[in-house]
């Protein structure tokens, strides 16, 4: 289940090995060009290459994942002047390119991969923009691309795009969600989509669904079907349906200590294939949380997953919330964005927000 981007070497995260990236300049980086190019907010043309021929103006930097799924079977850049880059084949790779980045004062960050790559670069910039952070430009290359369908990218988006886009596209915000150990200094991860309990087997099916071919946002949905199937038919001693304990502290001061079967938390606002499960659309950090075990989740799973906001959820155990912040104790392990994190007292929070380009 564990897929890091970058390899070993970002605090929390297990390693997982990494592509080899190209050496350049006594770095282990690959990169086009000799610094950022500047780029101006004129009209786009484009030149003989192919590539959006500008004037100077916007200086732009990128963090290719070479492993990324629609990545792996074509040429990263070929040898464009426009931008620095680079494809860290390890988290130490990462920060010194995104120290670059920052040293050299891009204005836009273009991040080219899926969900986890995305949670890796904007993780590690915490780490290193001690300023404000550049404007983030997505190209939906993985195999999970939530935060692009939230933004209306769409999925043939490409880095030439995104680069064109750093002079005439729009902007959207989020906030991603912040999760750190409480009592641990620095700065935690930082992703989108957080969840616990059930949610954590859930993505272990979502995971194998990969294997068959099944991306975008059609995992995400396979696996909540799975997880609602493997439910609804256990035994009542099924380890779906037992849930976990936890201890949860609200932003209010009130602490919930019981077995929940699955706890999930998300700043998007459209999740892939429609589904809502905090709910109507809206901005902020929701959380749904669902006692254990889950009460007629035949009957209740397609009206919570269709946005359905009827009393009688909430008194059968299906609980909503939006807040700001809460501290979490969860004993089996955590997913953020796909990756599966230890357990342990968590801080989850809503960080600040952030600035995206699309269309």
């Amino acid at each position: 289940m564990e897929e890091h981007a970058f390899g070993p070497g970002l605090p929390r995260l297990a390693p997982a090995g990494g592509a080899a990236a190209v050496p350049h300049g006594g770095a282990t980086l690959a990169r086009a060009g000799v610094g950022a190019e500047l780029v101006a907010p004129e009209q786009l043309r484009r030149g003989k290459t192919g590539w959006p021929s500008v004037d100077r103006g916007l200086r732009i930097g990128a963090i290719v994942n070479k492993r990324a799924h629609r990545n792996a079977a074509r040429e990263i850049f070929n040898g464009s002047t426009l931008l620095d880059w680079a494809a860290p084949s390890s988290v130490g790779e990462l920060d010194a390119a995104l120290a670059r980045f920052a040293e050299s004062k891009i204005d836009t960050l273009v991040i080219d991969g899926g969900d986890g790559t995305i949670r890796d670069v904007l993780s590690a910039s915490a780490r290193v923009f001690t300023g404000p952070m550049p404007t983030i430009a997505v190209v939906p290359s993985g195999k999970t691309n939530a935060l692009a369908i939230d933004l209306g990218v769409p999925a043939d988006w490409s880095l030439k795009d995104a680069i064109a886009a750093a002079a005439t596209g729009q902007i959207r915000v989020r906030s991603p969600i912040e999760v750190s150990r409480l009592g641990e200094a620095g700065p935690g991860l930082r992703g989108f989509l957080f969840g616990t309990g059930a949610f954590v087997k859930a993505t272990a099916l979502a995971q194998e669904t990969h294997k068959v071919g099944a991306f975008r946002g059609l995992a995400v949905g396979m696996a909540l079907t799975g997880g609602v199937l493997q439910t609804a038919f256990a035994g009542s001693n099924n380890h779906w349906r037992q849930g976990e304990r936890m201890e949860i502290q609200l932003e209010d001061g009130r602490r919930l200590d019981r077995s929940l079967y699955l706890v999930l938390g998300s700043t998007l606002e459209r999740l892939p294939l429609g589904l809502k499960p905090f709910g109507r659309e809206r901005a902020g950090l929701k959380f749904l949380g669902i006692d254990a075990p889950p009460r007629h989740i035949v009957a209740t799973a397609p009206m919570l997953l269709s946005g359905s906001e009827a009393g009688w959820l909430e008194r059968i155990g299906y609980h909503r919330a939006d807040m700001e912040a809460m501290t979490i104790s969860v004993p089996s392990g955590f997913i953020l964005d796909g990756e599966l994190y230890r357990g342990g007292d968590l801080s989850v929070r809503k960080g600040a927000p952030l600035r995206f380009l699309v269309p």
